[in-house]
């Protein structure tokens, strides 16, 4: 793998940019790998990364039914935040951050990792008791969070409107070191070092059956042939369900969509992240100038990709009223992608019924931030057995009632 650097495109340059290679292989199916991967997306690829990184496991292959990335890792709002308040969603989330800030120069690839900050509005008293009890949580965990007044708030975002119609806004959890990455670049990052450690990336090879002898997981059938593993692992997001049916088990999850847009570009006016959970919505400024907007989940299970006009509705007039200089901005585009809920709005990293089988599911509209904090603890559980990092996200936890509830305590699962 050649190195990418400024004098790499110097060179280049100099010869009509003729040396580059492909940034990662695209090879045939081995019939047998000790591990394979179970989707292409930012979670798989951080966990084949470092399986081969931290654990030497690098005769891996990685399967995808589309191609590299085309799922939720293509279609988020790229925020990257830690300031959960329970304990293991603190521990994963802020993990992933603190890997976010380097990655670009672990990966070699430019990931755009941009630490603006993100600000949660608390715009009710019973918002702010929550996030004041957030901040003095994260400051026992090590999260650097804390929650700012009014005035300051609107020093950061001259364009918010603090005194709405509806909410005022009392105040603001504020993560300084919080922020956005470019999500396609993390995915190309993560395949780049995968290939060049000798791993298999393998698209459009959609599995279609898992295979076991005697309760112990023995390979999967594709649409490209059957392919032997010794450890499987199920990271599929929305499509976890199916997975599972597969290998004998059923998850406690449903899959829905989340919808998000972006506006048509206009000269830079907000530097930082904004989540107004309360309306809920929220929005930044992406490097081209767009407003990227989000808001809630849809209300009922379904595999739409294509997104539906009252919910963007309901999130723009949200966002309207907190950033009433928006209102007559064009939406350029809209999207959906599946994501898959747990009832506690936590994720699931799990062993499963069928030995040698693992699953990483279950992140809801969390999953974009978490993925080098996922790939790390599903590694980790794939190559020792356990994980300290995932040992509160176990299946297990729905039927002894050890709920990891962040519904309840964020507000929101964004």
């Amino acid at each position: 793998m050649k190195r990418y650097s400024v004098f790499a495109i110097v060179r280049e340059a100099l010869r009509q940019h003729r040396g580059w290679e492909p940034a990662w292989a695209s090879p045939e199916p081995r019939d047998r790998y000790d591990v394979v991967i179970v989707g292409a997306g930012g979670h798989g690829l951080a966990t084949a990364y470092y399986l081969g990184k931290n654990f030497g496991i690098t005769n891996v292959a990685v399967l995808d039914k589309g191609w590299l990335g085309g799922g939720n890792t293509g279609r988020n709002t790229t925020i990257i935040r830690s300031n959960y308040l329970q304990d293991p969603s603190a521990a994963i989330y802020e993990k992933s951050r603190a890997l976010y800030e380097t990655l670009s120069q672990e990966l070699n690839m430019n990931i755009m990792f941009s630490p603006r900050g993100v600000m949660m509005l608390a715009q009710t008293e019973h918002e702010k008791r929550g996030y004041l009890r957030t901040e003095r949580a994260n400051a026992l965990q090590g999260v650097e969070t804390r929650f700012i007044p009014p005035e300051e708030v609107k020093k950061l975002v001259p364009i918010i409107n603090i005194d709405g119609p509806r909410y005022p806004v009392l105040g603001a959890l504020w993560q300084a070191r919080a922020g956005t990455a470019r999500h396609d670049a993390v995915a190309w990052g993560y395949a780049r070092a995968c290939s060049a450690m000798g791993m298999h990336v393998i698209q459009n090879c959609a599995v279609t059956g898992v295979e076991a002898v005697g309760g112990k997981v023995t390979g999967v059938q594709t649409t490209r042939g059957a392919i032997g593993c010794n450890r499987l692992g199920l990271v599929v997001a929305g499509h976890s369900g199916h997975l599972a049916n597969m290998a004998g088990f059923r998850l406690p999850i449903e899959s829905v969509a989340l919808q998000a847009l972006v506006s048509e570009p206009i000269k830079p006016c907000m530097d930082v992240v904004v989540m107004a959970n309360t309306v809920h919505g929220y929005m930044s400024q992406s490097d081209k100038g767009e407003m990227v907007i989000g808001g809630g989940a849809d209300g009922y299970n379904n595999y739409t990709q294509r997104g539906s006009w009252h919910h963007i509705e309901e999130t723009v007039r949200a966002l309207c009223e907190t950033f009433p200089v928006i209102s007559r901005l064009k939406m350029l585009r809209h999207w959906g992608g599946i994501v898959d809920m747990t009832g506690d709005r936590s994720p699931i990293i799990s062993r499963t019924p069928l030995e040698g089988c693992f699953i990483n599911a279950g992140w809801g509209t969390g999953g974009f931030k978490s993925i080098p904090g996922s790939g790390w603890a599903m590694a980790e559980l794939m190559a020792r057995g356990e994980s300290s990092l995932a040992a509160g996200f176990g299946l297990e936890r729905f039927r002894e009632g050890r709920f990891v509830d962040e519904s309840v305590a964020a507000g929101v699962a964004h």
